[in-house]
């Protein structure tokens, strides 16, 4: 629409900028000549220029402020995830370190559950040792016991026997026979003669 607006005008202003432009020779000389030669007009730059900054303002309003608003906007999320990376970062080293300090205290917790089954293990088989060393001892002094009651009941044994045959022997060489009396008195006499051996 600006356009046809100087192309209207252009036709008067040409009139007007030739008059201008020779009287603007005669003046200036090296540049009356050049805006001359180039056809500038000031009228039509001035347009133009106003339509440049119209322009401008259009686009800095509708184009360029609402990109550069994304933008920042953009940046604020990108400063935010960063912000959250970082949060995150110390959060993560955080857990690390209490999962750390967890897993040592559970090593120690550990070590001493260890420790105090290995002192439980060690005293069991102190207990059992002992207990097994008394059984041992009992069942010892119960065999050393069954052996002297034996060797007892052996001796007694033998002497009765020994007692017989002395009785036997006895009856023989005197070619008489004793009455249970005598042969109790010898009895005796023989086990206390063995009893002193």
């Amino acid at each position: 629409m600006l356009s046809l607006l100087l192309a209207a005008a252009n036709p008067a202003v040409e009139t007007a900028h030739d008059a201008h432009a020779h009287a603007a020779g005669a003046e200036g000389g090296l540049v009356g000549e050049l805006v001359t030669k180039f056809g500038i007009d000031g009228v039509n730059v001035g347009m133009q220029l106003l339509s440049f900054a119209i322009l401008a303002v259009v686009l800095y309003k509708f184009a360029i402020k609402p990109v550069l608003a994304t933008m920042d906007e953009r940046n604020a999320k990108i400063d935010a995830g960063l912000k959250n990376a970082e949060a995150t970062t110390a959060q993560l080293a955080q857990a690390q370190a209490t999962a750390a300090a967890q897993l040592k205290e559970a090593q120690v917790a550990a070590n001493k559950i260890i420790e105090e089954a290995r002192k439980t293990a060690k005293e069991l088989s102190d207990r059992e040792a002992a207990a097994s060393t008394e059984r041992a001892a009992h069942q010892l002094a119960k065999a050393q016991q069954s052996i002297e009651l034996e060797h007892k009941k052996m001796l007694d044994e033998a002497r009765t026997e020994i007692a017989r045959l002395v009785v036997a022997t006895t009856e023989r060489v005197l070619a008489k026979k004793l009455t249970d009396s005598d042969r109790a008195a010898y009895n005796e006499a023989a086990a206390r003669e063995l009893t002193t051996v």
